[in-house]
């Protein structure tokens, strides 16, 4: 089938990602769930008339009967928000425990080192480039078994942002993957430890230039970058909230958390931290003497270039000549302890895993939970995972919509999980896709700005979710060549495979067997990739394209034109589900 055949089936499914997103409901095809198929290599059964219903399923595996916790579109809907995709082997494991046996697991995996991934490219030989993060970051996404880790610190990422599109960060691509493995090892530890290593972290200092920041002057003053952005991006917001999200109005108007005073103050508790060395004279402080390991080691404070006069901010005061360290301790607490940062937080992981527009309700329990977790423990990153993911709205037992566009390189992860893809080199030689004509618009750790890729705030103007006073943060990287960019990558990764020479190969041997019963091919499709949740209409579109595609009738010379048309059909299933605005809008 050519690739103008390909394009006329797309045109069938109604490439409107703004209209799927903003608009209402859509049937599930739970009728079909209620037969009994060989989706997950044994025969499962569901009487639920919903697939996302959280009760039991019975299976029939291998001739054994069990009872479990979730049905398998449940399973492969949890699997979407919490990690970079379901496969047939991890919807059955979610069916078998349930949600809260694979988290409290997951919270013991650990996770693979992109600095010690680096450096084995160099002992061997290799020339560091941005490639091999590329490379480290997919072979994790793709085969690491820590799921939730890696894909909690993609969230992480998103929100205390650096970037690899910044010159003074590309040339320091060790200092990159040190500072991504301690997002992750931070993950699941507390938020207040996570806030001090991303403060203190060089590449921080190099992004957001306070390192090597110099106390005022007669002709200086200290430079307020991350003092800003620690407040605005990373911790409390711009306006002082509820725990449920919502802003607190003085005369119906917001009210600031914090002034430029605020920013100014802030700013000297940010100065005198420099390059890590054995020692802290004016030489190691400017950069002139650097020890070999200093893109990797947490700054070190130099007293002869610390502020030590008024630092007010937050309703804090400290004055006189204390240390670097003690004024850095009084900062981080005060951030941390704010009443912001709950919600603030909460929020926006919930916008990374589960739902753009949570409920006020749904924000308040998270909130809560990074307040306390259960122990009087506050900024404990366990609780709020847990409150994030098993809350009855991401459960989908609430009755409450959930829906998120899935940011470009989480969808070609899926899609590599679950088609069993592997790399020819063992690499994963994946590089960055953020050009949007010829790439996904997207590449991990290479946002254009602080603000990172999309803000949380973010609604597409004149659109239905505009007029609904609601936001879709990842449509600020969609636009028409990014939507036709993608398109056209999947028409290509779907036949051939992705990178470099194709390295990354799909194999579509359990969906090859389904081609000759297209309903089973389709509501696998509909597992794997939208969670159980395509509507009869697409089910109907992806049948008349798939029945289209005649297979022709083996004999003994036709082998190689079979096998070319089943897997035209199978290309054609993958691809259509893919590209679907149901597909792009997770549910």
């Amino acid at each position: 089938m050519n690739s103008a055949t390909i394009r006329t089936m797309l045109a069938a499914t109604s490439f409107a990602v703004l209209s799927a997103c903003g608009g209402g409901s859509t049937e599930n095809g739970a009728s079909v769930s209620n037969q009994s198929n060989q989706l997950l290599g044994g025969t499962v059964s569901s009487d639920e008339g919903s697939p996302l219903v959280s009760s039991a399923v019975r299976q029939v595996m291998g001739g054994t009967t069990a009872t479990a916790a979730m049905t398998p579109y449940a399973a492969s809907r949890f699997l979407a928000q919490a990690t970079f995709g379901p496969t047939e082997a991890t919807i059955k494991n979610m069916v078998a425990s349930g949600p809260a046996i694979w988290i409290t697991d997951q919270f013991g995996k650990v996770p693979g080192s992109y600095l010690a991934y680096m450096d084995q490219h160099v002992a061997a030989g290799g020339v560091l480039s941005q490639s091999q993060f590329h490379e480290m970051f997919w072979k994790q996404a793709v085969t690491g078994n820590d799921q939730l880790r890696q894909r909690l610190t993609l969230a992480l990422s998103e929100i205390f942002v650096i970037s690899m599109d910044d010159p003074n960060i590309a040339e320091r691509l060790r200092g990159v993957g040190s500072y991504y493995d301690m997002l992750a090892n931070n993950a699941f530890g507390n938020f207040r430890t996570l806030l001090q290593s991303v403060a203190l972290h060089p590449m921080m200092g190099v992004y957001m230039s306070h390192l090597r920041n110099q106390k005022e002057s007669a002709t200086r003053l200290p430079d307020e970058n991350f003092a800003r952005e620690v407040m605005q991006l990373m911790t409390i917001g711009l306006y002082k909230l509820n725990q449920d999200g919502s802003q607190q109005l003085v005369n119906g108007k917001p009210v600031d958390t914090y002034t430029h005073d605020d920013i100014v103050g802030l700013s000297k508790v940010f100065t005198g931290w420099s390059f890590s060395g054995p020692d802290k004279n004016g030489n190691r402080f400017m950069g002139t003497i650097k020890d070999a390991a200093w893109e990797v080691t947490p700054m070190q404070n130099y007293p002869a270039f610390h502020s030590t006069s008024e630092r007010k901010f937050l309703g804090v005061t400290i004055s006189g000549a204390t240390t670097g360290e003690a004024d850095l301790k009084v900062a981080l607490d005060t951030l941390f302890n704010h009443p912001n940062v709950g919600p603030f937080i909460g929020k926006q992981l919930i916008q990374r895993l589960v739902t753009s527009n949570p409920s006020p309700a749904y924000i308040s329990r998270v909130a809560a939970a990074f307040n306390n977790n259960g122990a009087g423990v506050r900024g404990d990153m366990k609780a709020l995972i847990r409150a994030v993911l098993l809350d009855p709205e991401a459960q989908g037992s609430s009755g409450a919509a959930t829906e998120k566009v899935r940011e470009p390189f989480v969808r070609i992860a899926n899609w590599m999980r679950a088609f069993n893809v592997t790399s020819t080199s063992g690499r994963y030689l994946l590089t960055a896709l953020d050009d949007p004509i010829n790439g996904l618009g997207q590449a991990p750790m290479r946002s254009p700005s602080v603000f990172n890729f999309f803000r949380p705030g973010y609604t597409p103007p004149n659109t239905a979710i505009s007029e609904a006073g609601e936001v879709a943060p990842e449509m600020q990287i969609m636009s028409e060549p990014t939507s036709i960019g993608y398109v056209n990558y999947m028409q290509n990764a779907v036949a051939y495979g992705v990178g470099t020479g194709f390295d990354i190969k799909p194999n579509y041997a359990n969906e090859l067997a389904l081609v000759a019963t297209p309903e089973q091919l389709v509501e696998r499709v509909n597992l794997l990739l939208l969670n159980g949740s395509m509507s009869a209409t697409l089910r109907s579109q992806m049948l008349t394209a798939l029945n289209s595609i005649v297979q022709p009738t083996p004999t003994s010379s036709n082998a190689d034109l079979v096998a070319k048309f089943k897997n035209y059909r199978v290309n054609m299933a993958v691809y259509l589900a893919m590209v679907s605005p149901e597909y792009i809008v997770q549910k």
